[in-house]
């Protein structure tokens, strides 16, 4: 069994659910935040090893969040962003922005499973 711990941070709750029984499928465990608020609790709780990250939250955006994390000890976990909004305006933004990759809404279960494997291995204490 995995044993890293991925932080998904979604605001829509079907979309959150969907990404947790995926992950879970898959052997990851995981924890949630539905705002960026959460989100640093989550990490300072937790200590995820990834995250994946909607850019589209409530109160502060992901953006926002993406500038906070990549502060400390918090800018070696990578962030995957998963995002409905227009991919010509806020990929680049995102990578910019610290993020690792970026794919679009609805995306392809496969291809996010395996970016996840991608960056997960990167990791000098990923199992």
């Amino acid at each position: 069994m995995k044993t890293n711990k991925i932080l998904v941070v979604e605001d829509d709750v079907d979309t959150l659910l969907g990404l947790r029984v995926l992950l879970r499928a898959h052997y990851y465990p995981s924890v949630v935040a539905q705002n960026a608020a959460d989100a640093v609790t989550q990490t300072r709780e937790h200590h995820p090893e990834l995250i994946l990250l909607d850019l589209g939250l409530p109160g502060t955006d992901g953006f926002a969040l993406l500038k906070f994390l990549g502060r400390g000890y918090l800018s070696r976990v990578p962030v995957i962003v998963l995002s409905g909004r227009d991919r010509l305006e806020n990929k680049e933004r995102a990578l910019r922005a610290g993020a690792v990759h970026y794919l679009q809404k609805p995306w392809d279960d496969d291809d996010l499973l395996e970016t996840i494997d991608r960056y997960m291995t990167r990791l000098p204490y990923a199992a």
